[in-house]
C-alpha cells in the first residue's frame, strides 16, 4: 500500500497518509489564496482512518497548523482528512489534480490543469 508522508516546516508535526487519496484537487477561493499565501492551495483528501499525525497542532476555522513554525497543514473530521500536498515529503509529488475549484479566482497567467474538471466556485 502507498504511504505518503511529512511533516511541518520546523518538523514538530509529522503525518501520514495510507493508500491513494479520494480526491486531489486545487483550490482559487479566497480563504485558500490568504491561508496559504499562494494564488491557490493544492491538497488531497483521505478517509480518516488511513490518515495519522503526531504533534502540537492548533486550528483556525477547520485548518490546523503547527503552532511552532505555522506551517498549513491539513484538515480533519469523522469521515476525511485534507493534507496540503506541500508538505509532503516527496517533491515533485506523483498526485495529479483531477479538479479545480473556484476559477474564477484563477490568475489569468495559470492555465488550467489539463484533463482536470473546472469549477468557477465549489463542486456541486
Amino acid at each position: 500500500m502507498t504511504m505518503y508522508s511529512g511533516q511541518c516546516l520546523c518538523g514538530q508535526v509529522k503525518l501520514a497518509a495510507r493508500g491513494e487519496p479520494l480526491r486531489i484537487g486545487i483550490c482559487h477561493c479566497m480563504d485558500c489564496r490568504k491561508e496559504s499565501g499562494s494564488a491557490f492551495t493544492f491538497y488531497a483528501v483521505w478517509p480518516a482512518g488511513q490518515f495519522e499525525h503526531q504533534g502540537d497542532t492548533a486550528e483556525f476555522r477547520g485548518q490546523r497548523f503547527c503552532p511552532r513554525c505555522g506551517a498549513r497543514l491539513f484538515s480533519l473530521d469523522d469521515r476525511e482528512a485534507e493534507i496540503k500536498l506541500g508538505i509532503l515529503s516527496q517533491a515533485p509529488t506523483p498526485l495529479v489534480p483531477s479538479y479545480e475549484l473556484w476559477v474564477k479566482r484563477r490568475e489569468p497567467w495559470l492555465q488550467a490543469v489539463p484533463g482536470a474538471e473546472q469549477f468557477d466556485e465549489n463542486r456541486p
